[in-house]
Order: structure tokens, then C-alpha cells, then sequence
């Protein structure tokens, strides 16, 4: 029977596995797939865009755009 690994024997042997199979980026990749985040989405969102209405964020988007091709 094989020892029990510790759980960073098992990351490091797993990044290791998704390295050799997928390559580096591929395996960022993957792992940018599966991170669950953290935080509440909804909170944040909340505070840093208030209540606006889609038309309103699309006009900020287009004259922040504006901006930044002049």
C-alpha cells in the first residue's frame, strides 16, 4: 500500500502531471477554469457600479474608450 501523501505532495505532483500533459500555459490555463474565487461577486459589483442602468455603463465604457484612442 502506498503511503499517504500530504496534501502539498499532492499539489505539487498534481501542477506537475497538468505541466507535462497540457504544457505550462495550458495548464494556467485549466486552473484559471477551475478557481471557484472568492468574495461576493454581487457585493462588489454593488459598490463599485451602484444601481446604473446597461445604457449608462455602455456610455461610460464608449467615452473612456474616446479617452484612450485620443
Amino acid at each position: 500500500m502506498m503511503p499517504m501523501m500530504t496534501l502539498e505532495e499532492i499539489r505539487t505532483q498534481g501542477l506537475r502531471a497538468l505541466v507535462e500533459e497540457l504544457g505550462t500555459t495550458g495548464a494556467v490555463r485549466f486552473l484559471q477554469l477551475t478557481e471557484t474565487g472568492r468574495g461576493d461577486y454581487s457585493r462588489e459589483r454593488r459598490k463599485r457600479i451602484g444601481r446604473q442602468s446597461v445604457s449608462s455603463l455602455v456610455n461610460q465604457i464608449e467615452a473612456m474608450r474616446k479617452c484612450v484612442a485620443t
